[in-house]
């Protein structure tokens, strides 16, 4: 059986979500790259950019995705409300695993890489409200996006093949057995 844990909602900020990305903002038209914008790396396969429709994402979850070859961007279309949970990027390289006690805590993903697997007590659910999205650093562990609204379409800027090479979930309920709420 698994407990459940009622998460605080956090409101997405530049500031309160830097450990997981960016939070990106309207600038002027005509103002020159710097930090506010979007930091990709999408340097390992084929952007893909493109709206998703999704319908049903209740404030609920019980498992947490991530993904090892690229930065994520997620945006909803006409700015909605909507939420994300995360936890930070927890990937090793695999030179830094040793013998010792952290072993046991690293897992290879079916994609190849290592990682720590997320601990329930960092997972954090952030607000995305207004005209600006996230863009998620490399391996920031995410569940969502949620809403209450029965669906809504988001832009989302990923590889081509993300979906299908380069994503690792870790089931909290199978794996810790936590389930997450929130209410907002």
């Amino acid at each position: 059986m698994s407990s459940t844990v009622k998460l605080p909602v956090i409101e997405a900020t530049p500031q309160s979500f830097q450990d997981f990305g960016q939070v990106i903002e309207a600038s002027p038209d005509g103002d020159e790259f710097g930090p506010r914008d979007a930091q990709l790396d999408l340097t390992r396969g084929i952007p893909r950019f493109y709206i998703m429709h999704l319908k049903d994402r209740p404030f609920k979850f019980s498992a947490i995705t991530h993904h090892a070859s690229a930065t994520q961007c997620l945006g909803s279309v006409g700015a909605r409300v909507w939420y994300l949970g995360v936890a930070r990027a927890s990937i090793v390289d695999p030179s830094d695993v040793d013998g010792g006690d952290s072993k046991s805590k690293v897992v290879k993903s079916k994609c190849g890489h290592f990682f720590v697997p997320p601990d329930p007590n960092d997972v954090r659910v952030f607000r995305i409200s207004g005209s600006k999205f996230v863009k998620l650093h490399v391996g920031t562990w995410h569940a969502g996006p949620l809403f209450k609204a029965e669906s809504i379409d988001f832009y989302n800027l990923e590889l081509s093949d993300t979906n299908v090479v380069d994503h690792t979930t870790h089931n909290f309920r199978k794996e810790d057995r936590v389930d997450f709420v929130f209410d907002d």
